[in-house]
Protein backbone atom coordinates (compact mmCIF):
# COMPACT_ATOMS: atom_id res chain seq x y z
CA UNK A 1 0.00 0.00 0.00
CA UNK A 2 2.90 2.26 0.87
CA UNK A 3 4.44 1.62 -2.48
CA UNK A 4 1.21 2.27 -4.29
CA UNK A 5 1.02 5.85 -2.61
CA UNK A 6 4.56 6.98 -3.27
CA UNK A 7 4.49 6.13 -6.96
CA UNK A 8 1.14 7.82 -6.95
CA UNK A 9 3.24 10.62 -5.18
CA UNK A 10 5.89 10.44 -8.07
CA UNK A 11 3.91 10.34 -11.00
CA UNK A 12 2.02 13.70 -9.69
CA UNK A 13 5.63 15.26 -8.83
CA UNK A 14 6.55 14.35 -12.91
CA UNK A 15 3.27 15.92 -14.03
CA UNK A 16 4.07 19.08 -12.53
CA UNK A 17 7.55 19.66 -13.62
CA UNK A 18 6.30 18.68 -16.85
CA UNK A 19 3.77 21.62 -16.97
CA UNK A 20 5.82 23.81 -15.13
CA UNK A 21 8.28 23.44 -17.59
CA UNK A 22 6.19 24.28 -20.60
CA UNK A 23 4.45 27.41 -18.72
CA UNK A 24 8.13 28.73 -18.47
CA UNK A 25 9.31 27.43 -21.90
CA UNK A 26 6.00 29.13 -23.30
CA UNK A 27 6.26 32.30 -21.02
CA UNK A 28 6.51 35.53 -22.81
CA UNK A 29 5.19 34.19 -26.30
CA UNK A 30 1.70 34.96 -27.70
CA UNK A 31 -0.39 32.72 -29.34
CA UNK A 32 -1.38 33.94 -33.11
CA UNK A 33 -2.91 32.05 -36.13
CA UNK A 34 -1.03 32.55 -39.45
CA UNK A 35 -1.04 31.91 -42.88
CA UNK A 36 0.97 32.76 -45.93
CA UNK A 37 0.85 35.13 -48.96
CA UNK A 38 0.03 33.12 -51.97
CA UNK A 39 -1.23 34.16 -55.57
CA UNK A 40 -5.03 33.85 -56.05
CA UNK A 41 -7.74 35.22 -58.80
CA UNK A 42 -9.35 38.28 -56.79
CA UNK A 43 -12.68 40.43 -57.96
CA UNK A 44 -14.39 43.09 -56.23
CA UNK A 45 -18.19 42.31 -56.35
CA UNK A 46 -20.86 44.99 -55.59
CA UNK A 47 -24.49 43.35 -54.71
CA UNK A 48 -28.01 44.57 -55.13
CA UNK A 49 -31.52 43.10 -54.79
CA UNK A 50 -34.46 44.33 -57.07
CA UNK A 51 -36.99 42.13 -59.59
CA UNK A 52 -37.56 40.78 -62.89
CA UNK A 53 -38.30 43.68 -65.43
CA UNK A 54 -38.58 43.49 -68.92
CA UNK A 55 -36.76 45.81 -71.11
CA UNK A 56 -40.29 46.85 -73.19
CA UNK A 57 -43.30 46.50 -72.19
CA UNK A 58 -46.74 48.31 -72.58
CA UNK A 59 -50.18 48.84 -71.59
CA UNK A 60 -52.84 47.76 -73.94
CA UNK A 61 -55.18 50.80 -73.48
CA UNK A 62 -58.74 51.20 -74.40
CA UNK A 63 -59.51 52.56 -77.74
CA UNK A 64 -63.20 52.88 -77.94
CA UNK A 65 -65.68 53.21 -75.29
CA UNK A 66 -68.11 50.37 -74.69
CA UNK A 67 -68.27 46.79 -73.20
CA UNK A 68 -66.07 44.25 -73.65
CA UNK A 69 -67.14 40.90 -75.42
CA UNK A 70 -64.64 38.73 -75.22
CA UNK A 71 -61.01 38.33 -74.30
CA UNK A 72 -58.91 35.87 -76.22
CA UNK A 73 -55.94 35.62 -74.18
CA UNK A 74 -55.78 35.27 -69.95
CA UNK A 75 -53.14 36.21 -67.54
CA UNK A 76 -48.99 34.38 -68.35
CA UNK A 77 -50.40 33.64 -72.24
CA UNK A 78 -47.99 34.04 -74.76
CA UNK A 79 -49.31 36.33 -77.69
CA UNK A 80 -47.91 36.85 -81.40
CA UNK A 81 -47.47 40.50 -83.04
CA UNK A 82 -51.26 41.27 -84.76
CA UNK A 83 -52.63 38.72 -82.85
CA UNK A 84 -56.36 39.80 -81.87
CA UNK A 85 -56.60 39.85 -77.53
CA UNK A 86 -59.55 41.17 -77.04
CA UNK A 87 -63.25 42.90 -78.59
CA UNK A 88 -65.27 45.70 -77.22
CA UNK A 89 -68.81 45.65 -78.71
CA UNK A 90 -69.14 46.91 -82.26
CA UNK A 91 -72.52 47.48 -83.81
CA UNK A 92 -73.25 49.76 -85.08
CA UNK A 93 -69.09 50.29 -86.32
CA UNK A 94 -69.79 47.37 -88.29
CA UNK A 95 -73.60 48.36 -89.53
CA UNK A 96 -71.57 51.78 -90.66
CA UNK A 97 -68.83 50.06 -92.13
CA UNK A 98 -71.04 47.99 -94.09
CA UNK A 99 -73.83 50.92 -95.46
CA UNK A 100 -70.37 52.78 -96.66
CA UNK A 101 -69.44 49.88 -99.03
CA UNK A 102 -72.73 49.43 -100.48
CA UNK A 103 -72.50 53.11 -101.33
CA UNK A 104 -69.00 52.89 -102.30
CA UNK A 105 -70.66 49.78 -104.54
CA UNK A 106 -73.82 51.73 -105.87
CA UNK A 107 -71.33 54.72 -106.55
CA UNK A 108 -68.66 52.05 -108.73
CA UNK A 109 -72.12 50.88 -110.81
CA UNK A 110 -73.22 54.51 -111.14
CA UNK A 111 -69.54 55.26 -112.60
CA UNK A 112 -69.93 52.38 -114.69
CA UNK A 113 -73.33 53.67 -116.19
CA UNK A 114 -71.68 57.05 -116.91
CA UNK A 115 -69.32 55.31 -118.54
CA UNK A 116 -71.23 53.72 -120.94
CA UNK A 117 -72.97 56.79 -121.45
CA UNK A 118 -69.59 58.65 -122.72
CA UNK A 119 -69.10 55.55 -124.85
CA UNK A 120 -72.82 56.46 -126.96
CA UNK A 121 -72.16 59.93 -127.05
CA UNK A 122 -68.95 59.35 -128.55
CA UNK A 123 -70.73 57.32 -131.08
CA UNK A 124 -73.13 59.75 -131.47
CA UNK A 125 -70.24 62.11 -132.35
CA UNK A 126 -68.25 60.04 -134.55
CA UNK A 127 -71.59 59.27 -136.72
CA UNK A 128 -72.61 63.27 -136.99
CA UNK A 129 -69.16 64.38 -138.02
CA UNK A 130 -69.33 61.60 -140.94
CA UNK A 131 -72.88 62.36 -141.62
CA UNK A 132 -71.77 66.02 -141.82
CA UNK A 133 -68.91 64.98 -144.32
CA UNK A 134 -71.10 63.74 -146.78
CA UNK A 135 -73.51 66.68 -146.55
CA UNK A 136 -70.94 69.05 -146.92
CA UNK A 137 -69.43 67.20 -150.28
CA UNK A 138 -73.41 67.11 -151.68
CA UNK A 139 -73.59 71.38 -150.75
CA UNK A 140 -70.56 71.89 -152.28
CA UNK A 141 -71.75 69.66 -155.37
CA UNK A 142 -74.99 71.69 -155.34
CA UNK A 143 -72.93 75.23 -155.06
CA UNK A 144 -71.03 74.23 -158.53
CA UNK A 145 -74.44 73.12 -159.94
CA UNK A 146 -76.05 76.18 -159.01
CA UNK A 147 -73.79 78.68 -160.10
CA UNK A 148 -73.86 76.88 -163.60
CA UNK A 149 -77.20 77.33 -163.66
CA UNK A 150 -78.13 73.82 -164.07
CA UNK A 151 -80.03 73.48 -159.80
CA UNK A 152 -82.88 75.56 -159.40
CA UNK A 153 -82.02 77.47 -156.15
CA UNK A 154 -84.65 75.45 -153.71
CA UNK A 155 -82.18 72.44 -154.31
CA UNK A 156 -79.07 74.51 -153.35
CA UNK A 157 -81.37 76.34 -150.19
CA UNK A 158 -82.36 72.29 -149.31
CA UNK A 159 -78.48 71.20 -149.62
CA UNK A 160 -77.69 74.17 -147.63
CA UNK A 161 -80.00 73.09 -145.07
CA UNK A 162 -79.01 69.79 -144.45
CA UNK A 163 -75.87 70.61 -144.44
CA UNK A 164 -76.13 73.66 -141.89
CA UNK A 165 -77.96 71.08 -139.61
CA UNK A 166 -75.76 68.55 -139.28
CA UNK A 167 -73.18 71.25 -138.00
CA UNK A 168 -75.64 71.55 -135.23
CA UNK A 169 -75.60 67.92 -134.72
CA UNK A 170 -71.88 67.61 -134.33
CA UNK A 171 -72.26 70.46 -131.94
CA UNK A 172 -74.55 68.93 -130.23
CA UNK A 173 -72.88 65.32 -130.01
CA UNK A 174 -69.74 67.34 -128.73
CA UNK A 175 -72.31 68.98 -125.91
CA UNK A 176 -73.40 65.43 -124.89
CA UNK A 177 -69.93 63.58 -125.05
CA UNK A 178 -68.63 67.03 -122.27
CA UNK A 179 -72.02 66.52 -120.66
CA UNK A 180 -71.32 62.43 -119.93
CA UNK A 181 -67.85 63.03 -118.94
CA UNK A 182 -68.70 65.54 -116.34
CA UNK A 183 -71.02 62.71 -115.22
CA UNK A 184 -68.14 60.52 -114.70
CA UNK A 185 -66.22 62.70 -113.23
CA UNK A 186 -69.02 63.77 -110.34
CA UNK A 187 -70.20 60.07 -110.15
CA UNK A 188 -65.81 59.16 -109.04
CA UNK A 189 -65.57 62.38 -107.12
CA UNK A 190 -68.91 61.27 -104.90
CA UNK A 191 -66.97 57.45 -104.16
CA UNK A 192 -63.84 58.78 -103.28
CA UNK A 193 -66.13 60.67 -100.78
CA UNK A 194 -67.36 57.47 -99.90
CA UNK A 195 -64.40 55.77 -99.82
CA UNK A 196 -63.04 58.50 -97.06
CA UNK A 197 -66.18 58.07 -94.77
CA UNK A 198 -65.61 53.89 -95.32
CA UNK A 199 -62.21 54.45 -93.78
CA UNK A 200 -63.38 56.88 -91.11
CA UNK A 201 -65.46 54.15 -89.73
CA UNK A 202 -63.11 51.12 -90.61
CA UNK A 203 -61.12 53.10 -88.67
CA UNK A 204 -63.93 53.59 -85.74
CA UNK A 205 -64.40 49.55 -86.31
CA UNK A 206 -60.93 48.55 -85.36
CA UNK A 207 -60.34 50.51 -82.54
CA UNK A 208 -63.10 47.97 -80.95
CA UNK A 209 -60.62 45.20 -81.74
CA UNK A 210 -57.83 45.27 -79.14
CA UNK A 211 -54.49 43.95 -81.06
CA UNK A 212 -50.86 42.62 -79.89
CA UNK A 213 -48.69 45.19 -80.71
CA UNK A 214 -45.44 42.64 -80.25
CA UNK A 215 -44.69 39.22 -79.24
CA UNK A 216 -44.53 38.46 -75.72
CA UNK A 217 -46.24 37.85 -72.77
CA UNK A 218 -49.62 39.09 -70.83
CA UNK A 219 -48.57 40.13 -67.32
CA UNK A 220 -51.74 42.04 -66.26
CA UNK A 221 -55.71 41.99 -66.61
CA UNK A 222 -57.37 44.22 -64.45
CA UNK A 223 -60.91 43.88 -66.53
CA UNK A 224 -62.89 40.94 -66.99
CA UNK A 225 -65.91 40.27 -70.03
CA UNK A 226 -68.83 41.75 -70.15
CA UNK A 227 -67.06 45.39 -67.70
CA UNK A 228 -66.96 48.77 -69.94
CA UNK A 229 -64.20 49.95 -70.63
CA UNK A 230 -63.64 53.42 -71.30
CA UNK A 231 -61.02 55.66 -73.00
CA UNK A 232 -59.01 57.99 -70.86
CA UNK A 233 -55.43 59.11 -69.62
CA UNK A 234 -53.51 55.88 -69.06
CA UNK A 235 -52.96 54.10 -66.00
CA UNK A 236 -57.18 55.15 -64.34
CA UNK A 237 -59.29 52.92 -63.92
CA UNK A 238 -61.55 51.06 -66.55
CA UNK A 239 -58.50 52.69 -69.61
CA UNK A 240 -56.35 49.48 -69.42
CA UNK A 241 -57.24 45.91 -71.22
CA UNK A 242 -54.01 44.33 -70.68
CA UNK A 243 -50.36 44.72 -69.88
CA UNK A 244 -47.69 42.64 -72.29
CA UNK A 245 -44.32 42.86 -71.87
CA UNK A 246 -41.58 42.20 -74.59
CA UNK A 247 -39.49 39.14 -72.91
CA UNK A 248 -36.91 38.62 -75.56
CA UNK A 249 -34.89 41.38 -73.72
CA UNK A 250 -34.84 40.81 -69.35
CA UNK A 251 -33.35 43.22 -67.28
CA UNK A 252 -32.82 42.82 -63.56
CA UNK A 253 -33.77 46.12 -62.15
CA UNK A 254 -31.69 46.83 -58.95
CA UNK A 255 -31.08 49.01 -55.68
CA UNK A 256 -27.47 49.25 -54.79
CA UNK A 257 -26.44 51.11 -51.70
CA UNK A 258 -24.39 54.55 -52.19
CA UNK A 259 -21.38 53.24 -51.15
CA UNK A 260 -20.72 51.15 -53.79
CA UNK A 261 -22.48 53.29 -56.43
CA UNK A 262 -19.43 55.16 -57.50
CA UNK A 263 -17.39 51.60 -58.50
CA UNK A 264 -20.46 50.38 -60.81
CA UNK A 265 -19.79 51.06 -64.62
CA UNK A 266 -21.96 50.77 -67.68
CA UNK A 267 -20.46 47.46 -69.10
CA UNK A 268 -19.58 45.71 -66.05
CA UNK A 269 -20.68 41.99 -65.80
CA UNK A 270 -23.15 40.60 -63.42
CA UNK A 271 -24.33 37.76 -62.26
CA UNK A 272 -28.51 37.17 -61.65
CA UNK A 273 -29.77 34.88 -59.40
CA UNK A 274 -33.52 34.41 -58.96
CA UNK A 275 -35.11 33.67 -55.41
CA UNK A 276 -37.71 31.22 -57.31
CA UNK A 277 -35.13 29.51 -59.58
CA UNK A 278 -32.30 28.65 -57.16
CA UNK A 279 -29.14 27.20 -58.12
CA UNK A 280 -29.56 28.48 -61.40
CA UNK A 281 -27.34 31.92 -62.53
CA UNK A 282 -28.14 34.27 -65.48
CA UNK A 283 -24.91 36.32 -66.82
CA UNK A 284 -26.00 39.58 -67.82
CA UNK A 285 -23.98 43.34 -67.72
CA UNK A 286 -24.71 46.98 -66.45
CA UNK A 287 -26.90 48.56 -69.17
CA UNK A 288 -27.85 52.13 -66.98
CA UNK A 289 -26.74 53.28 -63.61
CA UNK A 290 -29.09 55.63 -62.39
CA UNK A 291 -28.10 59.23 -61.15
CA UNK A 292 -30.48 60.07 -58.50
CA UNK A 293 -30.79 58.87 -55.38
CA UNK A 294 -33.91 56.89 -53.85
CA UNK A 295 -34.88 56.59 -50.10
CA UNK A 296 -34.23 53.20 -49.41
CA UNK A 297 -37.81 53.53 -46.95
CA UNK A 298 -40.10 55.03 -49.77
CA UNK A 299 -37.96 54.27 -53.09
CA UNK A 300 -38.88 58.17 -53.71
CA UNK A 301 -36.03 60.13 -55.27
CA UNK A 302 -34.56 62.70 -53.07
CA UNK A 303 -34.98 65.29 -55.33
CA UNK A 304 -38.85 65.14 -55.10
CA UNK A 305 -38.69 64.86 -51.79
CA UNK A 306 -39.87 67.32 -49.27
CA UNK A 307 -38.61 65.17 -46.07
CA UNK A 308 -35.49 66.47 -44.64
CA UNK A 309 -34.73 63.50 -42.88
CA UNK A 310 -31.00 62.01 -43.18
CA UNK A 311 -31.47 58.03 -44.17
CA UNK A 312 -29.93 55.37 -46.19
CA UNK A 313 -30.14 55.53 -49.94
CA UNK A 314 -29.71 53.46 -53.00
CA UNK A 315 -29.88 54.29 -56.63
CA UNK A 316 -31.29 52.40 -59.48
CA UNK A 317 -29.09 49.97 -61.90
CA UNK A 318 -30.15 47.95 -64.46
CA UNK A 319 -28.56 44.82 -65.98
CA UNK A 320 -29.35 43.23 -69.30
CA UNK A 321 -29.30 39.34 -69.28
CA UNK A 322 -27.12 38.15 -72.34
CA UNK A 323 -30.06 35.74 -72.31
CA UNK A 324 -33.40 35.18 -72.23
CA UNK A 325 -35.30 32.38 -70.27
CA UNK A 326 -39.40 31.22 -70.52
CA UNK A 327 -38.91 30.60 -66.99
CA UNK A 328 -38.26 34.00 -66.21
CA UNK A 329 -41.35 36.40 -65.02
CA UNK A 330 -41.55 39.88 -64.76
CA UNK A 331 -42.02 41.07 -60.56
CA UNK A 332 -39.54 37.76 -59.56
CA UNK A 333 -37.22 39.03 -57.15
CA UNK A 334 -33.35 38.84 -58.14
CA UNK A 335 -30.10 39.21 -56.46
CA UNK A 336 -27.08 40.49 -58.63
CA UNK A 337 -23.63 40.33 -58.13
CA UNK A 338 -21.99 43.36 -60.26
CA UNK A 339 -17.83 42.75 -60.96
CA UNK A 340 -16.62 45.78 -60.84
CA UNK A 341 -12.69 45.04 -60.65
CA UNK A 342 -10.71 41.80 -61.70
CA UNK A 343 -7.33 40.97 -61.36
CA UNK A 344 -5.63 37.77 -62.19
CA UNK A 345 -2.66 36.14 -60.38
CA UNK A 346 -1.99 39.18 -57.79
CA UNK A 347 -0.97 38.65 -54.28
CA UNK A 348 -3.51 38.39 -52.14
CA UNK A 349 -4.08 38.73 -48.04
CA UNK A 350 -6.92 37.99 -45.77
CA UNK A 351 -8.77 41.38 -44.78
CA UNK A 352 -8.73 40.99 -41.15
CA UNK A 353 -4.92 40.64 -41.21
CA UNK A 354 -4.60 44.57 -41.73
CA UNK A 355 -4.19 46.54 -38.92
CA UNK A 356 -3.44 50.15 -37.93
CA UNK A 357 0.10 50.72 -36.41
CA UNK A 358 2.10 53.43 -35.51
CA UNK A 359 6.32 52.81 -36.00
CA UNK A 360 6.89 54.84 -32.72
CA UNK A 361 4.63 52.62 -30.98
CA UNK A 362 7.74 49.97 -30.16
CA UNK A 363 10.16 52.59 -29.97
CA UNK A 364 7.87 54.73 -27.02
CA UNK A 365 7.77 51.60 -25.21
CA UNK A 366 11.48 51.35 -25.06
CA UNK A 367 12.61 55.24 -24.67
CA UNK A 368 10.31 56.20 -22.23
CA UNK A 369 7.40 58.99 -21.72
CA UNK A 370 9.37 61.16 -23.93
CA UNK A 371 8.77 58.98 -26.84
CA UNK A 372 5.47 57.98 -25.71
CA UNK A 373 4.57 61.64 -26.28
CA UNK A 374 6.27 61.88 -29.58
CA UNK A 375 4.57 59.13 -30.82
CA UNK A 376 0.49 60.14 -29.82
CA UNK A 377 1.55 62.45 -32.44
CA UNK A 378 2.60 60.20 -35.66
CA UNK A 379 -0.74 58.91 -37.33
CA UNK A 380 -0.89 55.13 -37.92
CA UNK A 381 0.12 53.08 -40.77
CA UNK A 382 -1.49 50.42 -42.64
CA UNK A 383 0.13 47.17 -42.54
CA UNK A 384 0.57 43.74 -41.18
CA UNK A 385 2.70 41.57 -39.08
CA UNK A 386 5.18 39.63 -40.62
CA UNK A 387 6.39 36.36 -38.46
CA UNK A 388 10.22 36.05 -38.94
CA UNK A 389 12.42 33.51 -37.09
CA UNK A 390 12.83 29.09 -37.02
CA UNK A 391 14.01 29.11 -33.13
CA UNK A 392 12.09 31.67 -31.84
CA UNK A 393 8.89 33.42 -34.26
CA UNK A 394 9.04 37.17 -33.57
CA UNK A 395 6.76 39.93 -35.71
CA UNK A 396 7.42 42.35 -37.56
CA UNK A 397 5.24 45.25 -38.82
CA UNK A 398 5.19 45.77 -42.21
CA UNK A 399 3.20 48.52 -44.27
CA UNK A 400 1.29 47.49 -47.29
CA UNK A 401 -0.53 49.33 -49.75
CA UNK A 402 -3.49 47.64 -50.97
CA UNK A 403 -5.43 47.33 -53.99
CA UNK A 404 -9.03 45.59 -55.16
CA UNK A 405 -10.76 44.29 -52.64
CA UNK A 406 -12.72 40.53 -52.59
CA UNK A 407 -15.15 38.71 -50.52
CA UNK A 408 -12.56 38.13 -48.10
CA UNK A 409 -8.98 39.16 -49.17
CA UNK A 410 -7.36 42.15 -50.83
CA UNK A 411 -5.00 42.63 -52.83
CA UNK A 412 -1.05 43.60 -51.35
CA UNK A 413 0.27 46.30 -53.84
CA UNK A 414 3.41 46.70 -51.89
CA UNK A 415 5.32 45.53 -48.68
CA UNK A 416 5.29 41.80 -49.30
CA UNK A 417 6.21 38.81 -51.10
CA UNK A 418 4.80 35.58 -51.98
CA UNK A 419 5.16 33.29 -49.39
CA UNK A 420 5.54 35.40 -46.49
CA UNK A 421 3.76 34.35 -43.32
CA UNK A 422 1.73 36.85 -41.93
CA UNK A 423 -0.45 36.99 -38.41
CA UNK A 424 -4.49 36.83 -38.96
CA UNK A 425 -5.59 36.88 -35.71
CA UNK A 426 -7.65 36.17 -33.32
CA UNK A 427 -8.89 39.87 -33.64
CA UNK A 428 -8.23 41.53 -29.87
CA UNK A 429 -4.53 39.92 -30.01
CA UNK A 430 -3.83 41.32 -33.49
CA UNK A 431 -4.86 44.75 -32.48
CA UNK A 432 -2.33 44.76 -28.94
CA UNK A 433 0.57 43.00 -30.93
CA UNK A 434 3.43 44.97 -30.47
CA UNK A 435 6.76 45.29 -33.13
CA UNK A 436 9.28 42.31 -32.33
CA UNK A 437 6.81 40.43 -29.98
CA UNK A 438 7.41 36.71 -29.45
CA UNK A 439 4.75 34.38 -31.10
CA UNK A 440 3.78 30.75 -31.50
CA UNK A 441 1.70 29.53 -34.14
CA UNK A 442 -1.86 28.50 -32.40
CA UNK A 443 -2.98 24.94 -33.83
CA UNK A 444 -6.26 24.62 -31.92
CA UNK A 445 -8.91 24.26 -34.10
CA UNK A 446 -11.84 27.05 -33.94
CA UNK A 447 -14.98 26.44 -32.16
CA UNK A 448 -17.90 25.90 -34.71
CA UNK A 449 -20.64 28.30 -33.89
CA UNK A 450 -23.66 26.23 -32.51
CA UNK A 451 -21.08 23.31 -32.42
CA UNK A 452 -19.07 21.54 -29.49
CA UNK A 453 -15.81 23.36 -28.20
Amino acid sequence: MKKIILSILAAVVVVVLVIVFIWRQQSGYTKVLTAKIARQDLATVVSGTGQIKPKTYMNVGATSFGRITRFYVKEGDMVKKGQTVATVENVQQEANVAGQQAAIGAAKTDIASYIAAEKTAEANLEHAKADLVQKKLDWEREQALYQAGIEPKANYDAKKALYDTDVASVNQAVAQLNQAKANTDSARGHMQTQVANLRVNQDLLDKTIAIAPFDGIVTNMPLREGETVVTGIQGTEGATLMTLADMSVITAEIKVDETDIVNVRLGQSADVTVDALPGKVFKGHVTLVGDQALLRSTGQATSTSTSGTEEAKDFKVVITLDESSNELRPGLSTTAKITTAQKSSILALPIQALTMHSTDDDKASKEGVQAAASAAKSVPVQGVFVVDGKSKLRVKFVPVTTGITGATDIEALSGLKEGDEIVIGPYKTLRGLKNSALVKRDTAKPVTPGGNS
